[in-house]
């Protein structure tokens, strides 16, 4: 049990040591006051800086350590107000895409510029309210679902209320027995698969953030509910949205499509040009029902 024990602390440490960049190991031990005999202050939202005009990603590559699969010499163009889908079949490299352009994985080469200025370090560029990313499992804690939501930041009623409509969750809030006060459980146990993914994407929708990325965000939700969520909200706000999708109403939403395969980009265009010219996104097309 203990030498099991320290192999799971080494890999704990390594985790954290990538979370904390450059910090020395001793900043690890350094003692953090915790409030835990009064109420925790509501964190204060953030300052926006230039809002988004233009998202540039040139040569962008990543390459994973244990496996070589990864993606290479992505070039990505996102103007504001944008609607862009990345598609392609599993493992071509979509998710790795989004994590090497957000820097949740070091990218082996490649440059990102935000309005036209180089980003040096993505993983604290691309936070709330430039950017918020909903991954393909959300994770939720273990409190009320009003809590999971805010995240301790401060939003009014109508500000909750008007992401709950955005994300086509009203309806399953009149279901719960305590609305949003509800628990949901550890990582959100008590909640359906296509209510958490609804509750990230609230969660998202409460940052006011310029770009929105969502990674396969549609998987576990009816055509239906899909296609009511991209049109609430892009009536709602002129959004810019990065998402990972291969369902048709993301892909018929989309501005811009691009088809990745074993990593590189085999295609890109609007979703009409890519199905006249694309066997591959013809095929991908057809696979999906309209009825899902």
């Amino acid at each position: 049990d203990i030498v099991a024990q320290h192999a799971r602390t080494d890999v704990s440490l390594g985790r954290i040591r990538r979370l904390s960049v450059d910090a020395p190991d001793e900043a690890l031990l350094d003692p953090t006051p915790l409030r835990l005999d009064k109420p925790v202050e509501p964190l204060p939202r953030p300052v926006r800086a230039a809002p988004l005009e233009r998202l540039t990603v040139r040569g962008l590559t990543y390459r994973h350590p244990s496996t070589g699969g990864g993606i290479t010499d992505i070039d990505l163009d996102l103007p504001a107000g944008s609607f862009t889908v990345v598609t392609g079949r599993v493992g071509a490299g979509k998710t790795t895409l989004l994590r090497a352009l957000l820097g949740l994985v070091p990218a082996d080469a490649g440059e990102i510029r935000w309005n036209g200025a180089s980003v040096g370090d993505p993983a604290s560029h691309f936070v709330p309210p430039r950017a918020a990313y909903t991954a393909q499992v959300p994770r939720l804690v273990s409190t009320s679902l009003a809590e999971n939501l805010t995240l301790g930041r401060v939003s009014s009623e109508g500000q909750v209320d008007e992401a709950v409509r955005l994300a086509v969750m009203e309806e399953d809030l009149e279901q719960l027995e305590d609305g949003l006060d509800s628990l949901v459980g550890t990582r959100g146990i008590k909640l359906s698969g296509g209510q958490v993914q609804r509750a990230a994407a609230a969660r998202m929708f409460l940052t006011e953030s310029d770009l929105l990325v969502f990674d396969d965000l549609s998987s576990a939700l009816d055509i239906h509910t899909e296609t009511e969520l991209w049109n609430r909200l892009f009536e709602a706000r002129d959004a810019t949205c990065l998402v990972v999708s291969h369902r048709k109403p993301a892909l018929r939403q989309a501005d811009q499509v691009v088809l990745l395969h074993e990593g590189r980009v085999a295609d890109r265009g609007t979703l009409d040009e890519l199905l006249e010219r694309s066997p591959e996104m013809q095929a991908l097309w057809d696979e999906e029902s309209d009825d899902q």
